[in-house]
């Protein structure tokens, strides 16, 4: 890579590093996971830069790999994603609900990834369907009918309330 490609790379990653590591937060709800994520799609990036920088809309492009790293990342062994240790405290963010929000992503954890997926596009990254569809590499009535499945499974885990919804992401997670 020339020397200007690597500068521009470098500008090009730490302007969207806070983005990108925020939907790869609300996909996966774990700090850790989400910095792994990030930095196998910015490997990625920087592997196929030269190539990557010509697309039409880069962001879009580089939200598409984390996307597929997250899904990928899903469909690894059992061992990937488990937990030796507890789970660090959350930071708090200021004048937020914060049992509403940890409730909410206690279920949303419990959807199945590509639901979860097509929920945080969106309604978290605020997508229309087309993105979400051209993003996953499926059509645009996949996409809705994984965000109604989706909705339908987090009213579900929603209604059973915060403390069986801890107990199943115990048992499915490992201690909190």
């Amino acid at each position: 890579m020339s020397p200007d490609d690597e500068r521009d790379y470098v500008a090009y990653v730490t302007a969207r590093l806070p983005s990108l590591r925020r939907l790869a937060y609300n996909l996966c709800r774990d700090e850790h996971r989400a910095d792994d994520l990030v930095q196998n799609t910015i490997t990625r990036l920087y592997v196929h830069w030269t190539r990557s920088r010509e697309a039409n809309d880069l962001h879009r492009y580089v939200d598409k790999m984390l996307v597929r790293c997250f899904l990928n990342d899903q469909r690894l062994g059992w061992w990937t994603r488990v937990r030796l240790t507890a789970r660090p405290a959350e930071l708090p963010v200021a004048g937020a609900d914060l049992e509403t929000r940890a409730v909410v992503q206690a279920a949303l954890a419990l959807v199945p990834p590509r639901q979860r997926a097509v929920l945080v596009l969106r309604f978290l990254c605020d997508l229309p369907v087309t993105e979400i569809a051209e993003l996953l590499g499926c059509s645009e009535g996949n996409v809705k009918s994984q965000t109604a499945r989706g909705l339908a499974r987090l009213r579900e885990l929603l209604g059973r309330g915060a403390n069986r919804l801890e107990e199943e992401e115990v048992a499915r997670y490992g201690s909190r």
